[in-house]
């Protein structure tokens, strides 16, 4: 069986780009009959809102999206991610880095440095009596998953191969924080694996998380799922949509009069699945879907289309 899923953060209200793709991963799956699962990713407490949980489900349910099962919460799957990250202690895959961000800084864009962004592997193959002293002394540390085995070329079912080094583009990465909490690569992973995810849907500005997460998946041993990256929604100036930013959600498209069976057929006219104007229903777009119908390249909002969905 097919198994999607969607996995909004609580950091925002969900934009236009974030339901499209959320449509996109609903529509894949229940095409085939597959089963649809949502999971709420809030482990950065600095910036998730848990009030805004209950606001993105009720945009998902207006839109027309329903789930199969009651969502998973990350915050509350510790135990879950710990077991997993144990694994890669007890093989070595892991190791704890007391570098700081300034550290990090420093030692990349030295005369000899891997550049700016790469982590330079600094603790990679610290003594193991070291580590024990730092980490006795209370030195805060993250850990960091070895990549210098990673293939450098990544596939994904709709963009096709891309070469993605890991060595070269970030480093060794970060699988659980300095703070304990365990970071979005590790977690995401863990999650898709454990709960029986065939499918991954989301956009294209994650293809790299891909090779990580792929990378996690493939050191503990877990199934990769098949990744397909939807190419992003602009706004009509080019610049990408962000929930940090203002950009138009649905409480927004509703004071201005859309409904959210407009919507949802607007966004189903940017994925090739319907004509200007046309309403369009759920069992519509799934009845609808193919992957060869969606437009090829970033997509820019157009505020005259929509209105034609009114």
């Amino acid at each position: 069986m097919i198994v999607g899923r969607y996995a909004p953060s609580p950091t925002g209200s969900l934009h236009l780009g974030n339901l499209r793709t959320a449509l996109a991963a609903w529509a894949s799956t229940r095409s085939r009959d597959g089963r649809f699962l949502l999971r709420i990713e809030d482990l950065d407490g600095d910036r998730c809102r848990p009030e805004l949980i209950d606001r993105q489900l009720a945009d998902l349910r207006n839109l027309g999206v329903d789930w199969d099962a009651e969502p998973i919460i990350q915050s509350q799957r510790t135990d879950v991610y710990t077991a997993e990250f144990e694994k890669l202690k007890r093989f070595r895959l892991v190791y704890p880095c007391f570098c700081s961000r300034r550290d990090i800084a420093e030692a990349a864009s030295a005369p000899h440095g891997p550049g700016p962004g790469v982590y330079p592997g600094t603790c990679a193959n610290l003594p193991a009596t070291e580590v024990a002293e730092r980490i006795a002394a209370g030195r805060q540390h993250c850990w960091r998953i070895r990549v210098e085995a990673a293939p450098t070329t990544f596939f994904d079912a709709l963009i096709g191969p891309r070469e993605i080094d890991l060595k070269r583009e970030g480093g060794d990465f970060v699988v659980r924080r300095a703070d304990g909490w365990f970071a979005y690569q590790f977690a995401c992973a863990v999650d898709d694996a454990l709960s029986g995810v065939t499918e991954v849907v989301r956009g294209a500005d994650l293809l790299d998380s891909g090779a990580r997460q792929a990378w996690v998946l493939d050191r503990l041993g877990l199934p990769v799922p098949r990744y397909l990256h939807l190419p992003l929604m602009l706004g009509e100036n080019g610049a990408r949509l962000s929930k940090r930013v203002g950009s138009e959600d649905m409480d927004g498209l509703t004071a201005r009069g859309f409904s959210p069976d407009s919507v949802r057929s607007y966004l189903a006219w940017t994925l090739g699945l319907c004509g200007t104007g046309e309403r369009i229903t759920m069992s519509e777009v799934a009845s609808r879907w193919d992957w060869k119908r969606v437009p090829q390249g970033d997509f820019h909002h157009q505020d005259a289309i929509l209105e034609t969905f009114r």
